[in-house]
């Protein structure tokens, strides 16, 4: 043995990891939005929760993204911590697919395996799955193309890591060093188990370790007393390091996942070393303790102890819940209406882009239902100044900005973890909305402040100005309402409909700024009101501003290509006519102008708002 040969083990083993995150991440990077859906209404049963933590897993490669994402979805509240439990317990039955896909090596094409077989050799499909990659993404012919060629390429991959450190094994074990190993391992259980979850704590994969003992094997000097007690310390190694990742920046329930998953795995362990040396204790296990095992057995020993562990155990999960309540504590709460909702901007969701943009576009609603609410309450400052209300909305302006300052924190930190164009597309849409509804939180204050100065003056705007001043408040509300449709419902028939509405905006706001001017020429509105009326003009043109802005990110998140010629499709909505342009112009001024004029004459009604 020589340095070589360790180093080509080492790359190898690098190889498998490596082909094992690329299959995973591109799993996770297209389908993490769907796997939300599919977690949310399979959860509500344990058996089904167990059945899907398997097929998410198997499909994933990955125990801990498993758990990881179902740690996240309970930190932001989409499942709870007792729908979670079955998805964990799966989750440990699924990573055994690794090692059954594995023993493929065992297909011998010297002992009379047919051609078929031979197909499902490790040395076949690692080629074969790498042709298919490279096309795929050179090429370019299917949708997802890229996706499914990293796929593919994962896949050879994993599979030449593997045969790279099988050679690098048989070497090895030509100069005895290995059989020394794994004999001593078998005459100490402990040590195998503290070897496995070592093992499998560094490699952050218990996939990889059972793929380590798998390529060892393939030399025919591991018997299954050496291996058992290294498979299951694997389970407990692995999932330490997922317990490390559930608990970074998450609460309470979050982390209790990690301890979920902890106290599970060392059950299984318990139950395993005790079941197992009872059962050699009484013969039963005589003709398998000293035989030989290979890359199958070892996979179906894997399979078996997992499979008959979670049957057994998953009985015990109310009592898992219990215990992670009573080890991970509450702490003192205060009252704070938002912070589920940041905790929901879990950096555990980087590797799953959709579902971090989920949690982005929740924050987002919240910030421009509450924006929009407080204008409103600014808007009543106008007509009845009250104190208690300007501090109210002073202080819903601050949450505002607190949730605006840390989702622009989650979007710049996500960004580098993006990989689709549509999802780079959406993130940067997200970002400017973000501003948007930043801004119309602080038009809210701005109203509230100039009503603050008119009680502060004692004087107030004409009963004529504030009936006209109503009809464009109704107004603006009727294009807010067209922007939270179109954001909320990524509706393109409500975001086209705001640009006609706008510019209504802007016409009556010139009519109503003529007419203010008449009226103080007549003595009829104080000088004293006019900065006022001119700052509360320029802020509801801003607060139409945000929304025309809204409408035409909608537009951009539904039609990605109208990115770098957003300007010249808005200058050119009146010509072109789209969505019905002109027609809802026409109907709009005629509509708020009927309503101004009546203003005006003392005929109109006030609408309440």
């Amino acid at each position: 043995m020589s340095i070589f040969d360790i180093l080509s083990l080492l790359g190898g083993l690098a190889m498998f990891l490596y082909g094992m995150r690329l299959m995973g991440d591109s799993l996770k990077e297209n389908s993490s939005g769907t796997l939300k859906l599919v977690m949310e209404k399979v959860t509500d049963n344990p058996v089904k929760a167990f059945v899907l933590g398997i097929a998410v897993t198997a499909l994933i490669q990955s125990s801990t993204a498993t758990i990881v994402i179902t740690s996240g979805l309970v930190g932001a509240g989409i499942l709870s911590l007792r729908q979670s439990l079955g998805v964990i317990v799966g989750a440990n039955v699924g990573t055994t697919v690794t090692g059954q896909i594995i023993r493929l090596l065992d297909l011998n094409s010297a002992s009379g395996q047919t051609s078929i077989l031979r197909f499902f050799q490790p040395s076949t499909l690692a080629p074969v799955a790498l042709i298919i990659g490279i096309f795929l993404i050179m090429t370019g012919i299917i949708k997802n193309a890229r996706t499914i060629g990293n796929i593919a390429i994962g896949f050879g991959i994993l599979f030449s890591g593997l045969l790279n450190m099988t050679g690098a094994v048989q070497t090895i074990q030509e100069s005895g060093m290995a059989e020394k190993l794994f004999s001593g391992l078998g005459n100490n259980p402990l040590l195998g188990y503290v070897t496995g979850a070592g093992v499998a704590f560094v490699l952050q994969s218990s996939s990889a370790t059972i793929g380590i003992l798998q390529a060892f094997s393939s030399g025919g000097m591991l018997t299954f007393k050496a291996v058992y007690a290294v498979i299951v310390g694997v389970y407990l190694g692995d999932c330490v390091t997922t317990a490390i990742v559930c608990s970074i920046g998450a609460n309470r329930d979050a982390r209790r996942v990690g301890i979920v998953n902890i106290l599970f795995n060392f059950s299984k362990s318990v139950l395993v070393l005790a079941g197992v040396t009872v059962l050699h204790r009484i013969g039963l296990l005589d003709g398998l303790w000293n035989t030989t095992v290979n890359s199958g057995i070892i996979a179906n020993t894997n399979t078996v102890f997992n499979l008959v562990c979670a049957v057994l155990l998953l009985p015990l999960l109310p009592f898992y819940e219990n215990a992670s309540d009573r080890i991970v504590r509450k702490q003192k709460e205060e009252k704070d209406p938002h912070a589920e909702l940041i905790e929901s901007l879990n950096p555990v969701f980087y590797a799953t882009p959709a579902l971090a943009l989920r949690s982005c576009y929740e924050v987002l609603q919240t910030m421009f239902r509450t924006s929009r609410e407080n204008l409103a309450r600014a808007e009543k400052q106008i007509e009845a100044f009250s104190s208690p209300r300007q501090q109210e909305v002073e202080n819903e302006e601050l949450q505002v900005d607190r949730l605006t300052d840390n989702l622009s924190r989650y979007l710049v930190e996500l960004m580098p973890h993006l990989q689709s164009d549509y999802h780079i597309s959406v993130i940067n849409q997200y970002y400017k909305v973000s501003s948007e509804f930043e801004r119309l939180g602080d038009q809210a204050v701005n109203i509230a402040d100039i009503a603050r100065g008119l009680s502060e003056n004692n004087t107030s705007f004409s009963e004529t100005c504030k009936r006209e001043l109503s009809v464009l408040q109704e107004l603006v509300h009727d294009i807010l309402d067209d922007a939270a449709k179109a954001f909320t419902e990524r509706s393109e028939t409500a975001a086209l409909a705001i640009e006609p509405k706008v510019r209504v905006v802007n016409d009556l706001i010139n009519e109503m700024t003529q007419n203010h001017f008449s009226r103080m020429s007549a003595g009829e509105c104080s000088f004293l009101a006019d900065a006022a009326f001119s700052n509360l003009m320029t802020g509801y043109k801003r607060v139409a501003g945000t929304c025309s802005n809204t409408g035409i990110a909608t537009l951009i998140r539904i039609h990605p290509e109208l990115a770098p010629r957003e300007h010249i499709f808005l200058e050119s909505l009146e010509e072109t006519g789209e969505g019905g342009y002109k027609e809802i112009l026409e109907k709009t001024h005629r509509k708020y102008f009927d309503r101004l004029h009546a203003a005006e004459a003392g005929t109109g009604s006030r609408t309440e708002i």
